[in-house]
């Protein structure tokens, strides 16, 4: 489980060990937060510094993506695969989304540049919030 941390790299502590095993199969896309408070029940004591510090490492060895679709906090996802986003405005659920998804830009509109990523955004209330809204 931990082989594709050493193969690109990272020095595997038993914090980062603790980090890595919240995030592999992870889809809820937590948040720094969200993984300390996790953490700190598997090691009592451990410093936000260290979860940060540790998540910080795992993007810039290309481990985890981080996200920047919830206005009040970083999100990170383990899945780097090229991938879309479903984002409930109520809830702040979000969904991977892997195909059906097609985006052209007009040439002229990128002539300065070269597109190495796409990643889009869609928003609206999951079913869950909505069946919520329909009993109030």
């Amino acid at each position: 489980m931990f082989k594709q941390f050493r193969d690109i790299g990272i020095k595997l502590t038993p914090q980062r060990m603790v980090i890595a095993n919240l995030l592999t199969n992870n889809s809820t896309h937590p948040s720094a937060e969200d993984i300390y408070h996790a953490a700190l029940e598997q090691i009592p004591g451990m410093s936000f510094a260290t979860v940060y510090n540790t998540l910080e490492i795992f993007k810039e060895k290309g481990a985890i993506r981080e996200l920047n679709i919830d206005p009040e906090r970083k999100r990170y996802d383990p899945d780097t695969s090229n991938h879309h986003h479903l984002i409930c405005v109520k809830c702040g659920k979000i969904i991977d989304v892997f195909d059906g998804v097609d985006v052209n830009v007009v040439n002229d509109t990128i002539s300065e540049f070269k597109i190495a990523e796409v990643h889009v955004e869609f928003y609206g209330v999951c079913n869950s919030c909505e069946k919520k809204n329909n009993k109030e």
